[in-house]
């Protein structure tokens, strides 16, 4: 797949990355199509447990990608079930409760890297890259076999379409998205 437009004088120098619609017709995963890019990082690559988490955790907790590189066991607390959502770009922070999934997956991370601060650890013990992510999330979309190629962001944008189809109100969803504005985009209701 293509992600740049060539010069037509030079077929080696980028020009620019083409539109989003160019090579996907919408920027979101269904819930079925998320549960299998999920199990594919059970089958596939060296770090299944870290990855499995880290998909699940994006995905249920609208995670940037910077979030999810960033986060850290402090900020889990496992028997009440909670965790806590460093936004950026002034979100602030947020508790999110976890699910008994959610809880399983970090209690093996956790079994399987005792010594690492960050739910994402690389090989070194520091956090995983924003590319890394990048790399985790492509590959799994072609294990998972799903019909468009997946991104990291999408799990972001999945877990608001989620919500939204699920008939949450606008301001709760934002709210768990960690957006700023909310008054804004509200009054346009």
């Amino acid at each position: 797949m293509k992600l740049y437009k060539r010069r037509p004088e030079n077929g080696n120098l980028p020009v620019r990355r083409g539109l989003n619609s160019e090579y996907r017709s919408r920027e979101y995963l269904t819930l079925d199509e998320v549960t299998r890019l999920i199990e594919a990082a059970k089958i596939r690559g060296r770090y299944r447990v870290r990855d499995e988490a880290l998909l699940l955790m994006m995905f249920r907790h609208a995670l940037r990608v910077t979030e999810a590189t960033m986060m850290q066991w402090d900020a889990v607390m496992l028997a009440e079930g909670q965790v806590v959502i460093h936004r950026l770009k002034g979100g602030g922070q947020v508790n999110h409760p976890l699910q008994a999934d959610e809880v399983a997956a970090l209690e093996a991370l956790r079994s399987a890297y005792p010594d690492s601060p960050y739910l994402s650890p690389n090989e070194r013990g520091d956090h995983i890259t924003r590319e890394a992510i990048a790399l985790i999330v492509r590959r799994c979309s072609t294990v998972a076999e799903l019909p468009l190629l997946a991104h990291a962001q999408m799990l972001r944008s999945s877990c608001a379409h989620h919500l939204f189809s699920q008939g949450l109100d606008r301001r709760l969803v934002m709210e768990w998205l960690g957006l700023l504005g909310i008054d804004h985009l509200v009054s346009d209701a």
